[in-house]
């Protein structure tokens, strides 16, 4: 096996075709670089220079050698380059996955600044319900979630980040409800805009009435929290959506809450990592960044 600074020897001395400049170039002895190339040699079985007054010139074999070691340490002085610059955070990425109204709602704020702060790292966002995102981040395709709790996963190290409010909201067609307080069952007679099925939301919506004793099917069955609350200012029925996500709307008049006899309990929004996975220097950056101002 051949050290690789031989192989830095050889270069700088084909280059140079001198051996007294290399050892200069390379800060070592003159004798150095002798010895180095006549090792090489000798271990290879093959000469790699032709000895002359004024220097060296490599010989059919060396040069057919100098074109991979000059391939070789451009692509090592890449990489090396590559990973100061990830260190600095000038490149790299962050993958991080969450629902599209937690995009939009929680994190789209912190990515923007994130950007504008070290815009040379690319951002993946993936989006799906919180047990499609949880799955991804253990199988490692994400590096980080913003997921709905609980989630009780050894593999994944959970931090709770804010107190989600959900509640009932109509349009104008049902702005009488909002005047007063309603029952659960008159809640469940109406026509329901839900969540589709497998998202945390729908589950935690229908174990609430389902607590209650009461089994509700939906009129209306959407992936987004935009349309939820579009179908509900149209007139179609009753959006289960967090309080956050239409607060403008409730302010503007746009939207109703419905006030409940029995109060909706509070859910939590969590920021989850794996355990046992070593994040990258951006996506380390990130999560601290995130963490810290939540």
């Amino acid at each position: 096996m051949i050290n690789l600074e031989w192989y830095r020897i050889f270069l700088h001395t084909a280059r140079y075709r001198n051996l007294t400049k290399a050892a200069q170039e390379l800060h070592i002895t003159q004798p150095s670089v002798s010895y180095a190339i006549k090792q090489m040699e000798d271990t290879l079985g093959l000469k790699l220079f032709h000895r002359l007054s004024k220097g060296v010139e490599l010989t059919e074999e060396g040069r057919a050698l100098f074109e991979y070691v000059k391939q070789s340490f451009a692509m090592l002085d890449s990489a090396q380059k590559h990973l100061q610059n990830l260190k600095q955070l000038s490149e790299g990425e962050i993958r991080i996955g969450a629902s599209d109204s937690l995009i939009k709602h929680l994190l789209l704020p912190q990515l923007n600044s994130f950007h504008k702060e070290y815009p040379g790292i690319r951002i993946r966002l993936s989006h799906g319900k919180t047990p499609e995102i949880t799955q991804r981040l253990k199988e490692g395709e994400i590096d980080c979630a913003v997921v709905h709790m609980p989630i009780n996963d050894p593999q994944l190290n959970i931090q709770a980040l804010a107190i989600l409010e959900d509640c009932f909201v109509v349009g104008e067609a049902y702005q009488d409800l909002a005047s007063r307080s309603i029952t659960t069952r008159e809640l469940a007679e109406l026509p329901l805009i839900l969540l589709s099925p497998g998202s945390s939301t729908r589950v935690f919506v229908d174990q609430w009435f389902a607590a209650k004793g009461l089994m509700v099917k939906p009129d209306i069955e959407l992936g987004s929290i935009d349309l939820l609350a579009e179908f509900a200012r149209l007139g179609y029925g009753a959006a289960f959506i967090s309080h956050s996500f239409v607060h403008k709307e409730l302010q503007s008049g746009k939207l109703f809450e419905l006030r409940l006899d029995d109060p909706l309990p509070p859910r939590s929004i969590g920021f989850a990592v794996r355990r046992d996975m070593k994040l990258s220097v951006a996506a380390d950056c990130f999560v601290r960044i995130f963490r810290a101002q939540q």
